[in-house]
This record gives structure tokens, sequence and C-alpha cells, in this order.
């Protein structure tokens, strides 16, 4: 293949001498370093980006666009890269997750995802590095206009003063300007003594009022109040209008029910909010509290319709009218839906005495309590033996029973004789309502009603269940009645039962547990309820779960690298076990049992051995108690261990001669005295699977150290083709896992200054370009592979400027949509050059554009280049431009420019006449000085290129590296 190998030999062409400090080794340099040298680079949608006067770095962006930040950080191994963000500049508490990725990304960002972001780089080596940006969203809401009045009578006159008062008020960011107009004429404090224009001191800038005095005729007509923010990110002006009239007036409204309305399940409801005054007509709203109106609400206008209400349904129901005049008019109501659920009852025995039990001639007490809403409207009616209850000398009937929950009727028996034992039932309901009755019978006989007896069953105080089942405890109620249900608790505080709650209830005193974990572990406390039988002291027991679980082992996975015939242990450390006794412990090797001594099962397992190349493999401890087994796993080997990759070599070098590129692979060796001598490295490079190097690298006797970089230049590499890498380590008695990594060409991400870069949108970054958000279309990023097989015929290129297919191109596209006259625009990243000195005697330093394009088709249309310079106003200017069809080929365009600051670089193309007018770009270049008419190029022969400085190379993984000497590239 042309510039790529040709064999198994390399063809060193390229060699790179590192020069630090004056002294630079060719092949080893220190390389494991913590990560340092963050920043934040950004592309999107960002409006502005500058440094405050504290030397903070603030991103500016127009809400709803998208964010894109990139942390790029070098650092060796590869440091992993967590953004965090801050509410500003005074918190430091995180108020979003961690996001761990070295872009990023947010869509249609919002105002309050506003503030302080970091990027944190660290790779557990030193300290971490810390770069942040602050992120302003700009915004500008629609202004709301109201209008307030007043009336004050004035002594010794016969008339009345009407002073009005309008108030404009917008969210935004910055802070919006405000103008007002009458009509169409602007509104000037100065000019008229009528009106006064202030803001109030409490609003910070986001109101202004205009307020007319002793209301004149005149005063009575249109009102427009105006926002600005002056363009900034684009975000046009928004007005609101007002007409003030002599009938203005606030709204007043009334509701056609009373503030609480209660109803039955399923019935209808309506309610009606009429409005009683208010000019302009005032709009009206319904909301609900809590939670939206419900899904079957109906609003007809003024009217509110619920159908088959539910309980659900119940609540704040509230009508706002609204005319911007005054304040809004509120009227609610309570709408409350009657339930009753949940009937239950208590006997309390003679609490004077201390009784548990009821005893003649004592006082008894019956409760009787249900769950309403409304509460207080629950009516109660006690029956004896079915006859009704009335107050007499020894029954007294409590309709709020003081000593009980709130809705607790009593009915108390006073000195209980025998023609007290009886039935009794308690029935509750809402009068006249068709919500059913709950009634509750209660058995006062001398055998009927005594103390409950717990017990937990033989065996039971205990239950021992392995992790993963299920378990049942169980309290019984042995005698008693009437028989109160059983409530389960944890008796630990602060612990909830493993549903959730704080206590469980249980009618037959059976507590079941599905898949037991070992966190519910610990006592449970059994007791009897105070409802549905006696009111007395509460019965209680305990029960233990005791939850098995296999052995908690240390390490569970360890990658374990020696020397040949070297002495190795093993030890599998047991940290928890329940039950604490083991049962066996045993080695494997590869899968087959190793025959030991039987072990003292309580001390820590332990295997030692010489390793040989006979003996290498995967070691597992398997260690059991009663309840299950858990292993230990040893991954041992006389094997090195794996290369690791250095990232933060530079960019490819490209070569325009042949349009190759090389690669400085660059790795570390991990804990290389770990094994026997590392005495090379085994490299294959492949292409599509297809191997097209494999060579051994001679170490030369040196051997690796920790941290020390080992590089390998690789040369003759494709123009923009990816290759995959392979690298393994080899000893004297064996040789490594192989270990990979794609090298692909990739350009820089964008530009501090002009360069000499060539630009040849071989990454999808495409070198910081950025399409025109104000054009009609695109530009695209495409190749012959990635192109649309259906594409027109005799229009646009087959290849890249190179003549490579993989190569990419920037072009538009002028079949339909497209139609003639439709532009699209491509734009440089921002390039600032205050910090460039000018030749002498000339105010301006010049610096050469220079591009190649591509324009064959019949309905070729043009390709303008415009230069953007920022100062006051930003100003467009066509500097090259080319019309109509250019022939089949792609020809090469540069010129001059002398730009009076900071300035970008547009490319416009505008679609021809019909189809059949693709036009591509391909290999720009922006460098300062002027245009030569023969470029010098990267890659000529003969040629020396010094880079010298701290300049940033962009990485094929998207990070910068940092030179601190300088980089000699030499060329035959």
């Amino acid at each position: 293949m042309a510039g790529g190998y040709d064999g198994a030999e390399l063809n060193m062409e390229l060699f790179w001498v590192l020069l630090f400090s004056g002294v630079c080794p060719l092949v080893w340099g220190q390389g494991v370093y913590a990560p340092a040298n963050a920043q934040i680079v950004h592309s999107g949608a960002a409006c502005n980006v500058k440094d405050d006067n504290i030397s903070e770095r603030i991103y500016t962006i127009k809400e709803g666009d998208t964010l894109v930040l990139q942390c790029i950080v070098k650092g060796h191994p590869r440091p992993q890269v967590r953004w965090t963000k801050t509410a500003g500049s005074a918190s430091d508490k995180f108020q979003e997750t961690s996001i761990y990725n070295e872009t990023l990304r947010i869509e249609g960002i919002q105002r309050v995802q506003g503030g302080r972001y970091y990027c944190k780089a660290d790779n557990g080596v030193g300290v971490a590095a810390i770069k942040s940006i602050r992120v302003d969203v700009q915004y500008l809401d629609t202004p709301v206009l109201t209008v307030h009045q007043t009336i004050s009578d004035v002594r010794g006159s016969y008339y009345q003063e009407k002073t009005v008062f309008l108030r404009c008020t917008v969210n935004s960011n910055p802070p919006a300007r405000f103008i007002w107009k009458r009509g169409s004429t602007l509104i000037e404090q100065s000019k008229d003594n009528g009106v006064d224009i202030y803001e109030p001191l409490y609003t910070q800038g986001e109101t202004k009022v205009l307020k007319l005095k002793n209301l004149r005729p005149k005063d009575f007509a249109d009102y427009t109040c105006q926002v600005s923010v002056r363009n900034v990110c684009n975000i046009e002006d928004k007005s609101v209008t007002f007409r003030l009239t002599n009938q203005t007036t606030p709204p007043m409204i009334r509701l056609s029910v009373n503030d609480t309305v209660v109803v039955d399940p399923g019935q209808d409801v309506v309610l009606t909010c009429e409005v009683i005054a208010g000019f302009p007509a005032p709009t009206l709203t319904w909301s609900h509290y809590p939670g939206p109106l419900p899904l079957s609400a109906q609003v007809r206008g003024a009217t509110l319709i619920l159908r088959a209400i539910t309980p659900d349904d119940a609540g704040f129901y509230n009508c706002t009218a609204v005319n911007n005049v005054g304040n809004p008019a509120h009227k609610s109501s309570n709408l409350i839906v009657r339930t009753m659920s949940n009937l239950t009852f208590q006997i309390t025995p003679d609490s004077n005495k201390d009784s548990e039990t009821i005893q003649m001639g004592r006082d008894l007490k019956l409760s009787c309590h249900v769950d309403a809403s409304p509460q207080d409207k629950v009516n109660y009616t006690w029956y004896k033996n079915g006859a009704p209850v009335f107050n007499s000398d020894n029954l007294i009937l409590l309709r709020s029973d003081p000593d009980m929950a709130p809705g607790t009727s009593s009915l108390e028996i006073l000195e209980m004789k025998f023609r007290d034992l009886a039935t009794y039932t308690c029935v509750a309901n809402f009068p006249g309502s068709r919500v059913p009755e709950l009634r509750v019978d209660v058995n006062i006989s001398q055998n009927s009603v005594s103390p409950p007896v717990l017990s937990v069953p033989p065996g039971g105080q205990v239950v021992s269940v392995r992790e993963g089942g299920n378990a049942e405890l169980v309290c019984l109620v042995v005698d008693g009645k009437p028989r109160p249900p059983i409530l389960w608790s944890r008796t630990e505080r602060d612990l909830l039962m493993p549903s959730g709650v704080s206590a469980v209830e249980t009618p037959d005193g059976r507590l079941k547990l599905k898949n037991v974990s070992r966190n519910m572990m610990g006592a449970y406390r059994c007791q009897t309820a105070q409802y549905n039988g006696l009111n007395i002291k509460r019965r209680e027991a305990q029960v233990q779960l005791n939850v098995q679980y296999p052995p908690i082992l240390s390490p569970v996975f360890e990658d374990r690298r020696s020397r040949n015939y070297q002495m190795v242990t093993l030890r599998c450390t047991v940290l928890r076990s329940n039950p604490p006794r083991l049962t066996d412990v045993r080695w494997f090797r590869n899968g087959e049992l190793i025959r030991t001594p039987m072990p003292d099962l309580k001390e820590t397992p332990e295997l030692k051995f010489k390793l040989e190349p006979t003996n290498n493999g995967s070691y597992e401890c398997r260690v059991s108690n009663i309840a299950g087994t858990s292993a230990c796993t040893f991954n041992v080997s006389a094997q090195p261990y794996n290369a690791e990759f250095y990232f933060d070599t530079p960019n490819p070098v490209r070569i325009l001669k042949g349009n190759n590129y090389s690669y400085n692979l660059q790795w570390t060796q991990k804990d290389p005295k770990a094994t026997d001598r590392i005495i090379g490295y085994w490299i294959n490079i492949q292409k599509n699977k297809q191997i097209l190097l494999s060579k051994q690298i001679d170490l030369k006797g040196k051997e690796p150290e920790s941290g020390v970089l080992i590089s390998h230049i690789i040369p003759d590499l494709r123009i923009p083709l990816s290759y995959e890498v392979r690298l393994a380590p080899i000893t004297t008695y064996s040789t490594g896992d192989y270990v990979s990594r794609i090298i692909q060409y990739s350009e820089p991400y964008t530009y501090p200054r002009p360069s000499d870069h060539v630009c040849g949108f071989e990454d999808e970054r495409i070198c910081g370009f950025s399409q025109d958000r104000s054009d009609v279309f695109d530009w695209t990023r495409q190749n012959h592979l990635t192109q649309n097989p259906k594409r027109s015929a005799n229009t646009g290129p087959e290849t890249d400027r190179s003549g490579t297919k993989e190569g990419y191109y920037m072009y538009i596209e002028a079949s339909r949509p497209r139609v003639p006259g439709d532009k699209a625009r491509l734009v440089s990243p921002l390039f600032n050059v205050t910090s460039v000195r000018a030749p002498k005697g000339s105010s301006r330093v010049p610096y050469c554009v220079s591009f190649y394009y591509h324009m064959k088709g019949k309905h070729i249309g043009t390709l303008n280049v415009l230069l953007k310079v920022r100062s006051i106003a930003s100003v467009d200017s066509v500097v090259w431009t080319k019309s109509g069809h250019q022939g089949p080929d792609w020809k090469k365009a540069f010129f001059d420019i002398s730009p009076s600051g900071p300035f970008q670089i547009v490319f416009e193309g505008i679609r021809g006449p019909s189809f059949e007018g693709d036009i591509a770009i391909d290999d720009v270049s922006i460098t300062l000085g002027k245009c030569k008419q023969e470029q010098n190029t990267v890659g000529s022969a003969g040629k020396t290129v010094l880079i010298g400085g701290s300049h940033f190379l962009s990485l094929s993984s998207g990070l910068t590296f940092g030179l601190s000497c300088f980089l000699l590239l030499l060329y035959r």
C-alpha cells in the first residue's frame, strides 16, 4: 500500500527528539504522574466566553440551547474525569449527581442549571486536578403588566384625586431595560409632569412602575411596557400592552357554595364562580389542593363540574379571577367526601381500681371508634340486647370521650349489676347520608371477657433461617376473651419493619417474612393491641430472628504475580460468618482439588507452594459453614502485568508529502519487578483485522522501571486511517497478555491562536468550527464511505483533497428540500489576536487563509469566504468568492487578511439553480504572516519545523499535552 507497511520492517523516515532540561532520552522518560493542567473547553451554542476581574471564566448561553463542556487534562495512568456543579459561588454543596465523562452535555439548558461547574480529574497519583467554569444562562420572559389605583378624599374640596400605578415585571438575565409608551409615543419623565417612573427597591431591578398622578383625560390610552436585554445571546425584545379606561376596575367574585361542602361518594358537584365586578373582563381559573384537578373534572366557563365524586377528589377547590388590575380575586371551598372505615371497640375495666377484669359492683366502659371523614359528623347509637340505650343512673353515654382518641363514643356502666350483663351494639352512621352504617357487637358476660395471655410456642423464641429464605415468627394469644390482634415491631429503636413501617398488625399473631436478608436479623417485639379487646396493660413477648449466611471472605479476587521458583503464600481471611463455626476448607487449582493435610478450621486458611511454569493458574479457596460456601480466587502467574498505554502522547504528526503520519507510541510497565526480567515487547499493528506488522521490540538489556515511559515510533500511517496496536511484554520465561488501543488521526479541537495546523475535518469535532444558527441549512461532514448511495451524479467529490476515500471533507447538499439561494454558513473558532504584534510600520497583523475547494456540476452556485471581525458590532465582509462549475478536481485557494481585532472565518455556500450544485471544502489553514506563492508545508524535503514554548497539541483521546521543552521534528 502506498505510504504504508511493506513487509515486517519499519521504514524509519521520521524520528523525535524530546528535550527535557537540555537532555532528552530517545526511548525512556518519566511517565506516571498526577493529573495536571486541567482545562475546560467548550462547544455547542455559547453566546460568549469571557474572564471577569477575578480571573474566573464565564460561559454565557441562551436558555434552551445545548451546553457542551469538555475537560481536557493530562496525566498517566489516564485520569478519570468527574463533573459536579454547585448552586453558585457561595455554595459548596453539590446540587446534581456527578457525571463521570470527559464531556458534559446538557440539551435544552434551563435557568436553574446555571452555576459553577467543576471538572475533577484523578488517577490515584498525587493530587487531583480541578478546574471550574461559571455557566451563566441568559433569558428574557414575557413581561407582566398589572394596574393598581388609589382614590383619596381631599379635604376642603369637592373632587377626588385618582392615582394609577402601572407595574411592569419581568424575569430576565441579565437585568432588563424598560421602555414605556403611551400609544406609539415614548414616555419620558422629564417631559411630562403628570408621570413618574421609578423602580421599587425590593424588586432588584425586575420591576418598573409608571405612576400617573391626578389622572387626566389624555391618560386614558394604550400603555406598552417593552423590555430588552439589548440582543444578548440574540434574545429579542418583548412587550405587553394594556388599555386604561375610566371603567378599569379590579375583579370581584363569589362562589355558589359555602366555604365547606360535604357530599356522599358518587354524587355530582357543581361549583360556580360568578364575576360581579372587573374591567377588562377577568379570566377565571380553577385549581385544586392538594394535587391537580381530578381527571373527571369539567370546566365550562365559570362553572366546575365534578362527576361521581370519590374520596380522592376531596380537598380545596379554588377559583381565581385575574384581569391584571389590582390584586387577583380568590375564593375557595373545602370539599369533604363522607367516608367510614375500620370500626373498633375497647373494653376498659374499672381504671380507678387498676382492674384487669370485669367484676360485679365495679365500673366498666365500652368504647367505639370509627375512622371517618368528617369525623365530627359521625353519629353513634348504642343498643343493649337490640334496644336503644338512653342515659340513666348507671348508664352514661359520652358523645366524645375525652380519655380516648377524638371522635370516640363511650358507654359507661356504673357499679355493674347482673342485669348489665348483655350484648351491646355500637352503630356508626352519617345522618341522612347514603354511606352505609357500620356496627360492632360486644358481649359482656361472666365468662365472655377475660384478660389475654400471650405466648411464644416452644422452640419459637429463636427462629433461624438461611439468607434468601422465608421465615414465620409466631406469637399467640392462648387465652383471653375477646382475642385482640397482635402488633409486631423491632425492639431496636429507629429500626423499621422489613415492609418499611414502624408496626405490622396480624390478626392471628403470625408474622411472615419473605426473602430474608442479614439486615433483618435481630429481636422482634409482639404485643397485644389495645382495641378489639380489653383496654389494659399490653402483654408482650420477643422473638429473635437469626439469619444464617455463608462466610464473607477477603480477597474475593486477587491477581498475584511472582517470579518463577519463588515461594508464594495465599491467604483467605474470614471476615464474618453466621454461624461462625466453619465446617470445611478446601483448595483448588484450575478446578481440581489440591490434596493438603486437614486444616485447622479456627485458623486463617493458607496455602504455600513454590511457583513453577507448570503450576500457574487459578487458585480457589472454598470455605463453608452450614449456611453455604464462599470462595477466594487467586490468579497466580509468572506472566508480567499488562503494559499501560500513555494517553497523553502528542497528536500524531501530519506529513503532507505522501499524506502520511507517524505516531509516537508510549507506555509504562506496571510493577516490572514483580515477575521475571522483562526483555522486550511484542507489537503488532492491524487494520480491519489484517495484521500489517508483527515484530519484537528489543529493550537491549535495559529493564523497564515503574512509572517510566517507554517510547516507540510507528511511521508510515495513512491519513486519515485508524489502526489497532497490540502490545505484550516478554520475560525470559513467558509472554504477557496483549493490550490494545486504537490509533486514529485527530485534529485540534480549537485553536488558542492561528497556527500552522491544517484542518482536514477528519475528527467529528471539525476543529472547533460550528454551524451558523442564522443560516437556512448546514454544511455536512462526509467521506466516500458515508455518503448517500442515492446521491446526485455528476456533482460533488469522490474523495477528499488527498485522494483518500476514507478522508472527510465538508460539503453542501443541493438536492431537495434546498431551493435556489439557500445559504449554509460554517464558522471558524474565534481567533483572539490582540497579543500578536504587528510588523513595524503597520498597525494590523497579516494572516494567510488557505483551503481547497471542489465545485463540480452544471448547477454550481457560489462559495464565499467572509471575514467576521468582533468589535463594537460584528462586521462581515467578503474576502474571497467563486461561482459556477470549476472542473472535476480539488483546487487550492489562499489569500491574505489583516483583521482589526478578534476574528472568525466564515465559509458561505449558496445553492445554485438546481440539484447538480454540491460544493465542498477541505484542508483549511489559518497562519500568521502573509501567504507565499509556493506554500511551505510540513513534510517538504529538507524542511525543519521548530515548535517552541508551551503549545497544546490535541490527543486522539480528546486530551491535550503541554510540552515544557522543544519538540524537534526532522524529515529527510
